[in-house]
């Protein structure tokens, strides 16, 4: 795995937290909170998953560009 495709990974799973966060916050309004709970912990693991990938990445490498 590249740099690159790790912060791609971690941009991805960063935007699925975001995402799950939102339908979290979204259900508070209007649902049960078995199911809060449930999207937030979901959300939860995918921005574990994303500083994950980002760790990763400032440990790999800079890929190097070539110029010609």
């Amino acid at each position: 795995m590249t740099r690159e495709q790790a912060l791609a990974e971690a941009r991805i799973a960063a935007a699925r937290a975001k995402e799950l966060a939102q339908r979290a916050d979204n259900t508070a309004t209007y649902s049960d909170t078995a199911q809060v709970t449930r999207y937030a912990a979901a959300g939860s693991l995918w921005a574990d998953t994303s500083r994950a990938y980002t760790a990763l990445a400032a440990a790999l490498p800079e890929t190097e560009t070539i110029h010609g």
